[in-house]
């Protein structure tokens, strides 16, 4: 079975058990809507695959942390493109929550999908106390303060942030603690993966960073520009295009160079390059620089 097809019937399992029976239709519909949409499932994939070169001798407890996670990640989708922040009208290419369901229902949802994480991770964690706390306690340091999503986010709303710590804590969070609950979810020392989560989470975050410059709304699945619209912290814009494609291919050889010694090392390498060549095609790079021949094609090296 393949990792991503283990993430998509993990998540389709544990969201309708935790939905269960009797709550309000169009706010399960709603939450339904958030998650099943065509997500790449990297961070659940990353869970896997990582306790999977550990062991994996609770799949059950895996699959469950990795569900979690990817909760996390669409409750946080869900208020982002809210009109508070992004007022996006598309996300994957579908209506956003609030757009196909309303506001408040979008607002619940959210809510509704970090509640069903922690509960998703309680059910199944009740056989392994130990790991349950210290996957619990990884889950909240992702997602909270000081330097989880949420934290993220809220830079957006300063006056002011640091590029690297706002992209760390946006996107990079999350990704260490996905690499990390694979480790823990086998009992293992989650340390040595650490590193991969970083260095993976902030080339997902300079990628988004290049792909709201060079791509158009339709390859996107979501508004473009957003970043020089909104005002944000941008790679592309700190670095210039080229410096940013440029950071971005050292940080995927980072990440591939940062996988512990282990029997899955190989396809966890072809994991990372899928995905590099998935966030930032090289087709959509030579796209973009034929027809805006006042940028330079050259790519210049960016600080490390």
């Amino acid at each position: 079975m393949s990792l991503l097809i283990r993430a998509e019937q993990a998540l389709s399992t544990h969201f309708e058990q935790a939905a269960g029976t009797g709550a309000p239709p169009r706010l399960v519909a709603a939450m339904r809507h958030a998650v099943f949409s065509g997500g790449a499932r990297i961070r659940p994939q990353l869970c896997m695959a990582v306790a999977t070169a550990c062991g994996d001798d609770a799949p059950e407890l895996t699959n469950a942390a990795a569900v979690a996670l990817e909760l996390m990640h669409c409750a946080s989708l869900v208020h982002d493109d809210m009109p508070a922040f992004d007022n996006a009208d598309t996300r994957r290419g579908r209506p956003t929550v609030h757009k196909a369901f309303s506001e408040p229902l979008a607002l619940l949802a959210g809510d509704g999908l970090i509640v069903m994480a922690y509960r998703v991770l309680l059910q199944a964690g009740a056989p392994n106390p130990d790991r349950l706390i210290r996957l619990m306690d990884n889950m909240t340091t992702g997602v909270g303060l000081p330097n989880g999503i949420v934290a993220g986010q809220a830079w957006e709303c300063e006056t002011s942030a640091d590029l690297g710590q706002y992209q760390r804590a946006k996107t990079g969070a999350l990704f260490v603690s996905a690499t990390c609950a694979g480790a823990l979810s086998c009992g293992a020392e989650p340390e040595p993966w650490a590193h991969l989560g970083n260095y993976l989470g902030e080339a997902y975050q300079v990628a988004d960073d290049i792909r709201d410059v060079i791509a158009d709304a339709a390859t996107l699945g979501k508004p473009a520009g957003q970043d020089a619209l909104h005002a944000r912290p941008s790679s592309a814009q700190a670095l210039g295009l080229e410096g940013a494609i440029a950071h971005f291919d050292h940080l995927i050889d980072q990440a591939a160079s940062s996988i512990p010694p282990c029997s899955c090392r190989d396809m966890l390498r072809q994991l990372v390059q899928l995905e590099a060549e998935r966030l930032v095609p090289k087709a959509l790079c030579d796209g973009y620089f034929k027809s805006h021949p006042e940028v330079a094609t050259r790519r210049v090296s960016a600080p490390h």
